[in-house]
């Protein structure tokens, strides 16, 4: 599993890209691909949870979905982790 951290700089051309991104998350959790996501209760930033074997299809997937690279909208975190209990 790969987790993913993003960071908000309150620029509100970020939302303009969220409808797209959610439907795009929801769709790869139908796949089994994101096991969970969503954003911090401040708005800050959000967490999402790849359920992927390799550091390559994390990587493919996060290139995949433009709102990473959306105003507003930064990478603080990528990280490989060992899930313990589920």
């Amino acid at each position: 599993m790969f987790l993913l951290e993003l960071s908000f700089d309150g620029n509100p051309e970020r939302l303009d890209h969220r409808p797209a991104h959610r439907e795009l998350v929801a769709g790869l959790n139908e796949r089994g691909l994101v096991a969970m996501a969503g954003p911090y209760a401040d708005e800050s930033g959000a967490l999402l949870i790849f359920d992927v074997a390799t550091e390559a299809e994390f990587e493919e997937l996060i290139a995949a979905d433009p709102y990473y690279r959306a105003p507003g909208v930064t990478i603080a975190a990528k990280r490989k982790w060992n899930l313990v209990v589920r």
